[in-house]
């Protein structure tokens, strides 16, 4: 079952720091949030492969979206 990585709460993506096909740990930076000057490391949940990355580099996310997908 796919794991959806989201985001915690409204900011911009600064990085992302895997692409699909990668594979990742319990604890890998997905991408790399700033919000009110704070950078929020956003960290995987469960180990698989990247299936799908849903930001760019500049999109601001909103609370709950789907930043990746990890299968």
């Amino acid at each position: 079952m796919p794991h959806h990585v989201v985001s915690d709460l409204v900011a911009n993506v600064l990085s992302i720091a895997v692409h699909v096909g990668d594979t990742v740990e319990v604890g890998t930076e997905i991408a790399l949030l700033e919000s009110m000057k704070m950078e929020i490391p956003v960290l995987t949940e469960q180990a698989g492969t990247v299936s799908e990355v849903k930001v760019e580099v500049g999109d601001v996310v909103q609370e709950g979206d789907i930043l990746a997908v990890i299968d």
